[in-house]
């Protein structure tokens, strides 16, 4: 990591700012635009709520990070090294009382099928579903540095496919961990969306079987080449509709417009990043923007906020919001670890 992306804290800047975007969509989740605006008032000065509850957006995000942590701590980054504590983490939120934010149900059916050691996760995997829920908590993979291209790539695949094993929820997950890798490593927001076409089309055709096994056997396709082109397939599409979108920019149209609601996988990624890229110097603006959307508003918003923290670094936030921010400490820890501050 360079030095001028240790000093601004990109790490830092995405972690609060995951829990930053998911606070503020929280209370706006499963609203319509005009019921938003009543309740909260102009859109460009929505206020983070005090305190500032999480969802299970980002209690899922620090139940990844500290998997990640446990495997990291351990040796060189392996499928085993990997799925046994993230695994552990992700039970151990299933059993938590506080898991009473509305979690998804992909989840909590993945979940319940992981809390038997003896069975393989992939047993556990719900190959059907391509829900928002493995994207919205990838970040710590695009943040903990050291890690080889591979690496990471397999990992965020991993982590999706403990729970959701659709093919597009794997491929939009390394791609979400992609995004926010290469803007914590300092990539122009005018660059992102044709880095991301690059990769998506560089790893259409690669199966990360050390990563993910038989998994691709368990969707019922040909083969493992055309499970994973059915992702990377419909995330290329929606990055066709983000940059259309970029192209004749609306900031006061409800962005699930023009690149969808957010309930799932690829449209969550689009939709974070288009109200990232209509906003790319405004961190607080764009999180504003996501919260005020039709659609799954936390976990855009929550991915917004990781984009846009990744790329301004912990400065983008006030510091009134961060102090009433829940699991603040434990964010800004997980931030000062993989931002090399000795955390």
């Amino acid at each position: 990591m360079s030095p001028a992306v240790t000093g601004r804290r990109a790490a830092s800047g995405a972690m609060a700012g995951l829990a930053i975007g998911d606070a503020l969509g929280f209370p706006t989740e499963f609203n319509d635009i005009p019921s938003i605006l009543a309740k909260c008032g102009p859109w460009r000065e929505m206020e983070l709520p005090r305190p500032a509850f999480v969802t299970d957006d980002t209690q899922m995000t620090l139940a990844l990070a500290r998997g990640l942590r446990t495997a990291v701590e351990r040796g060189p980054l392996t499928p085993s090294r990997l799925a046994r504590p993230v695994r552990e983490e992700y039970v151990d939120w299933y059993h938590s009382p506080d898991n009473n934010r509305a979690p998804g149900r992909t989840c909590l059916v993945a979940c319940e099928k992981l809390d038997h050691p003896d069975r393989p996760w992939q047993e556990a995997s719900q190959t059907g579903s391509k829900g928002c829920g493995a994207n919205m908590r990838v970040a710590p993979v695009g943040l903990v540095p050291g890690l080889r291209p591979d690496e990471r790539a397999g990992a965020a695949q991993l982590q999706s496919a403990l729970t959701h094993g659709h093919p597009t929820a794997i491929a939009a997950s390394d791609l979400t961990a992609h995004a926010v890798h290469l803007l914590a490593q300092g990539a122009a927001p005018g660059e992102l969306t044709a880095l991301l076409r690059g990769y998506a089309a560089e790893q259409r055709d690669t199966y990360h079987e050390w990563w993910l096994g038989d998994l691709w056997l368990r969707a019922h396709d040909h083969g493992p080449v055309s499970f994973v082109r059915r992702g990377w397939d419909e995330c290329l599409g929606v990055l066709d509709r983000l940059d259309a979108a970029l192209a004749a920019p609306d900031r006061e149209a409800d962005p699930c417009l023009a690149t969808g609601a957010g309930w799932i996988a690829e449209e969550a990624l689009a939709t974070g990043l288009l109200c990232f890229l209509l906003f790319p110097d405004e961190p607080v603006t764009a999180v504003r923007r996501a919260a005020c959307s039709s659609g799954d508003s936390d976990s855009i918003a929550c991915l917004a906020g990781a984009f846009a923290g990744a790329h301004h670094g912990l400065a983008a936030w006030p510091d009134a919001w961060l102090e009433r921010l829940e699991h603040r400490d434990e964010l800004l820890a997980f931030g000062a670890l993989w931002d090399g501050d000795g955390g």
